[in-house]
């Protein structure tokens, strides 16, 4: 995928980038096919567990809370939140999902869907069976190496927003890892579309809006960053990182999504 100044806003990915010997390029697995050495016979096996679905427009639901687990799905193109609702009706977000990352992983214990995924645009997705997905995985040590990672990554995400962290520790954070998760998928990692409501920021970091509002205009008057709308520019993307250095000493801002 080639480096753009923007993310671009989601458009039908159509059947993707794939073939019979290659994941498309936005896919999780990808980085475990080739280099594995599996034949186009396995890796056409395993294709045969991925169904495309979409679109889904914003608002619509990927699953709700306590549905019955039978799929984990990858972002293709769009934007996915997943978040819970209290018995008092406030929600929590969770995380945001890109193109390229996995949501339903945390259902696997449960056997249920333990939040709602719900489209924050155009969202286009591939589909595994999971239950079909683990006999594979049995038989491909290293797509099940990759299932294991991404299920321990997705463990120690839910751990990143505890701590008694400052509302610009927080911000700093979410901004350079949302640069990182940006990099690693082709476009750039200091001008990217925030493709969520500031709403749905705060909430995610528990913060007010107020308070996102304030610190952005900080960063923006620091001259860390400019902002036009939801087009982000990162000026001084070290002095963020140090900011958000305090979340994890040593590896700065590697969280924020979890589901």
């Amino acid at each position: 995928m080639p480096n753009t100044a923007f993310q671009p806003a989601p458009i039908d990915p159509g059947p993707g980038d794939g073939s019979d010997i290659h994941f498309c390029s936005t896919c999780a697995f990808g980085a475990v096919c080739l280099p594995g050495g599996y034949t186009k016979s396995a890796l056409a096996e395993l294709h045969c567990l991925v169904e495309h679905t979409g679109p889904l427009r914003a608002g619509a639901h990927v699953f709700r809370t306590n549905d019955r687990f039978e799929s984990i799905y990858a972002v293709r193109a769009g934007i996915v939140k997943t978040r819970t609702i209290d018995a008092l009706g406030r929600e929590q977000v969770l995380g945001f999902h890109l193109p390229g990352e996995f949501i339903g992983l945390s259902a696997i214990h449960p056997s249920r869907y333990p939040c709602d995924a719900i489209a924050l645009d155009t969202v286009y997705l591939c589909r595994f069976s999971f239950p079909a997905l683990a006999v594979l995985a049995t038989r491909m040590p290293l797509v099940q190496q990759e299932l294991f990672r991404l299920i321990s990554e997705d463990i120690g995400k839910a751990t990143q927003l505890s701590g008694d962290l400052s509302a610009h520790e927080r911000l700093a954070a979410f901004l350079v890892r949302l640069s990182e998760r940006f990099a690693a998928r082709g476009f750039s990692a200091t001008r990217f579309r925030l493709g969520m409501p500031r709403s749905d920021i705060a909430n995610h970091l528990r913060l007010a809006p107020e308070t996102v509002s304030r610190v952005l205009r900080r960063f923006q008057d620091d001259g860390l960053l400019r902002i036009d709308e939801r087009e982000v520019e990162l000026l001084q993307r070290e002095r963020l990182h140090a900011l958000a250095a305090t979340l994890s000493p040593g590896a700065p801002a590697t969280g924020f999504h979890s589901a």
